[in-house]
């Protein structure tokens, strides 16, 4: 009796395995029907397929043919109508981010004395919290690349918020002072010095160039440092950014000095008559955007003065007068200074 149950309970066994096997099988040949299915449609060959997931269908968006039908839906099993009922339903945390030392992914203890039932916490209990507080914040930075990366980050932070720059920005410049170090450039440098220098690269990667002068008047170092230590990233990291255009300039300077859109047309006819004849190689291409709004500005009968268009910009009055020069006697302009 007990030789025949063990070899009952061995069938048994192995008709499980067979099944699961068969299953797999099943699930892989499906898999593969899918993927080979999903590139185009079998009918007319066409690449553009929808995705119904109410009927849980994939079906050609030209032909119409069902291709796989039971398809599973990946989002959530919620419905949300608001962005408030998405952000209650939602159980995700908030997206990894570059500009905290460890990527937004620990936790954060509130200082709202509230339990997640909105009560407030007992008395008793007070004390325990603000121990659990006290040591999540030390645990958070724990050595000395994560306390270096703390201090760095909310530097670059505090300079982004002032100069009211993107959000990509500052991902971008917290990336490329992560890529320093790790490249163990920042030793024998101030972290101010490459966070700002980070900061002026991630401005010109991103197409939104500010000046030398505008990054040192929110940095705590020099412009000197901050030109030397962004040469020095740009030559070890390979950052590949593109000439800065003296156009990019115009419309920021020309609303700093309150002028009409009339100036910032005229100013961008100027630099492109100065690109096509090679007026702007090797020239700053602030100083050369300052004569361009200095023309017009007369142009246009809004005249500004050079010493008001240099305190924006950030040139000296000599270098307006030399690039206006340049320009006036290429084109012919007899405009008194």
């Amino acid at each position: 009796m007990i030789k025949e149950e063990k070899l009952r309970e061995k069938e048994r066994i192995d008709e499980l395995d067979i099944e699961k096997n068969d299953y797999l099988v099943k699930e892989n040949e499906v898999k593969e029907k899918f993927e080979e299915i999903i590139a185009e449609c079998p009918k007319c060959g066409n690449k553009r397929l929808i995705q119904d997931y109410k009927r849980a269908e994939l079906f050609c968006e030209k032909c119409g043919f069902v291709i796989e039908d039971y398809i599973i839906d990946q989002g959530p099993e919620w419905r949300a109508f608001d962005n408030d009922q998405r952000m209650e339903k939602s159980r995700a945390g908030p997206p990894a981010t570059y500009t905290i030392h460890d990527k937004g992914l620990s936790t954060i203890i509130d200082w709202v004395d509230k339990d997640s039932y909105g009560k407030r916490i007992s008395s008793k209990n007070k004390t325990q919290l603000y121990r659990l507080r006290k040591w999540q914040r030390r645990i958070r930075v724990n050595d000395a690349t994560e306390r270096n990366l703390a201090f760095a980050l909310s530097e670059l932070d505090r300079m982004a918020s002032v100069l009211n720059l993107s959000r990509n920005i500052r991902e971008t410049s917290a990336l490329i002072y992560r890529q320093a170090v790790d490249k163990n450039l920042i030793r024998g440098r101030s972290i101010e010095g490459v966070t700002s220098a980070a900061l002026y690269a991630a401005c010109r990667q991103c197409g939104v160039p500010r000046t030398l002068n505008e990054i040192t008047s929110v940095s705590r170092v020099s412009k000197k440092e901050i030109g030397r230590t962004y040469r020095f990233l740009v030559r070890e990291l390979s950052l590949q950014l593109p000439p800065v255009s003296p156009a990019s300039y115009i419309f920021r300077f020309c609303s700093e000095l309150n002028l009409s859109e009339d100036v910032k047309t005229k100013s961008l006819e100027i630099l492109e008559k100065a690109k096509e004849k090679e007026l702007t190689s090797g020239k700053g291409p602030t100083g050369v955007a300052a004569a361009a709004i200095y023309i017009a500005a007369i142009l246009c009968g809004d005249k500004r003065t050079q010493r008001e268009v240099s305190e924006v910009v950030g040139v000296t009055e000599v270098t307006i007068r030399n690039r206006y020069k340049e320009l006036s006697e290429e084109f012919g302009l007899d405009i008194s200074l």
